[in-house]
């Protein structure tokens, strides 16, 4: 079974990690420039946007998501988030609220890495001047490292001994050790494949534990880097050197505070904001609408994020974060349907793609059938797809193929779902 998708903030006391989640998805998490203001995990709702097969197919009139909303054939599709305790250094050891993080941390698919970029915070999250974000990033991962590997090193004498007796593989062995992180034989068996450590596990030193450690983190926590707080004066250099030493793929530059300000306002009916764009428009650029009028003041501070954030870097990066979260994790949109024709459900509520569900990769259309429901498994005949072509069981689902699923079963599901996905929410994502 697919388990929901959970992305976790993460990074150091007063980085704008509860910002941040607010800034995307409907948490209240408590803000305050001071560490620690995080104490137990804060939990919303986020959108992730994917293509929507409404538009290929011209059903853009028709198409009623039951969970998220579709404009103009992009469809945004619900995931859970969360922003745990900050890090600060020695948490591998148990300092700070390091246990309780790291604890937090396990039940994560993936990690967004929110870095104060402005230097205005110190390590520990107090407030300084001038201070270095540079090394933020590699400090972070170096403290789950050390978690992992601490927990392997003080047990791996144990570890051996019992390997060697019941003849193991190495894979076997490492998932039962990973297993408390989530990891599955499929993540434990992919780590090692990219780590080419060939030696068998009872001739490792803690060098090669180490390396295992390394492969399995990027494997299981593979992390986006949030650069945050673009909007203050010494931002712009920061980001200069950070860009020259890390991977640009797995960085992108967030503004949260401008984000929470420009849903705050456009809730309030003072402009409208597309997110992910630097569009926003007033009620002077739209003197024929409902929306209310702001006054010198209000309407200078949106000048001042346009100039600021939007305008230089073409949005305030807050959606970038979290498509690039979902592209790392490699998860497909699948869409399931009573007709291949119509795109509908039984649902008495008429429209077309109803649902949609994120599958992770290697799914097959079997597997699928057991994702939506036990008895669509039970009393499968076959599934198909658009032209009314019958798939394989084993065929993996891709994005760009037979992602449009229609399952005919020997007999009617008469529970709360039926062969043509409609889903109950308990079910929504799960694996």
């Amino acid at each position: 079974m697919v388990k929901e998708i959970l992305l976790a903030c993460v990074g150091k006391p007063s980085a704008g990690k509860s910002s941040f989640l607010n800034a995307v998805s409907d948490a209240t998490a408590k803000v305050g420039n001071y560490p620690f203001t995080t104490i137990k995990p804060n939990h919303g709702v986020s959108y992730v946007p994917v293509d929507c097969p409404c538009k290929k197919y011209g059903k853009e009139e028709q198409c009623r998501p039951r969970y998220g909303r579709c404009v103009d054939g992009t469809r945004y599709v619900p995931i859970q988030m969360m922003d745990v305790a900050g890090l600060v250094p020695g948490a591998s050891e148990g300092l700070g609220l390091g246990n309780q993080f790291l604890d937090d941390l396990r039940h994560a698919h993936a990690l967004i890495h929110v870095v104060d970029v402005s230097g205005t915070t110190d390590q520990n999250g107090k407030e300084t001047q001038g201070y270095d974000p540079i090394n933020d990033i590699n400090w972070l991962w170096l403290e789950i490292h050390s978690w992992i590997t601490n927990n392997l090193l003080k047990r791996w004498s144990s570890i051996v001994r019992r390997h060697v007796a019941i003849k193991n593989t190495t894979v076997e062995t490492l998932q039962i050790q990973f297993s408390g992180y989530g990891a599955t034989i499929s993540v434990v068996q992919k780590a090692m494949d990219k780590s080419g450590i060939k030696e068998p596990l009872e001739t490792w030193d803690e060098e090669l534990v180490k390396k295992a450690v390394s492969f399995f983190m990027d494997v299981r926590f593979p992390t986006i880097v949030a650069l945050n707080k673009i909007d203050m004066p010494d931002s712009e250099r920061n980001i200069t050197k950070i860009m020259r030493k890390y991977d640009q793929d797995k960085l992108v530059l967030t503004s949260a505070l401008a984000e929470n300000f420009l849903r705050k306002i456009r809730k309030q009916n003072y402009i409208t904001y597309v997110e992910g764009t630097d569009i926003v428009e007033t009620k002077e650029d739209l003197p024929d609408s409902d929306l209310k009028t702001m006054d010198d003041k209000l309407r200078n501070r949106v000048e001042k994020v346009q100039d600021l954030v939007l305008y230089r870097y073409g949005s305030t990066g807050c959606q970038e974060v979290l498509s690039k979260a979902i592209e790392l994790l490699g998860v497909s949109p699948v869409f399931p349907v009573k007709s291949v024709s119509t795109f509908g459900s039984t649902s008495s509520k008429p429209g077309a793609f109803r649902d949609c569900i994120l599958v992770w990769p290697g799914t097959t259309v079997r597997e699928f059938a057991k994702i939506l429901h036990a008895e669509i498994d039970k009393y499968y005949l076959y599934a198909e797809t658009v032209g009314n072509l019958r798939l394989a069981e084993e065929a993996v689902i891709t994005a760009t193929s037979n992602n449009i699923i229609c399952y005919r079963t020997a007999q009617a599901i008469t529970s709360k779902v039926n062969s043509s996905g409609d889903v109950p929410a308990d079910k929504k994502g799960k694996k």
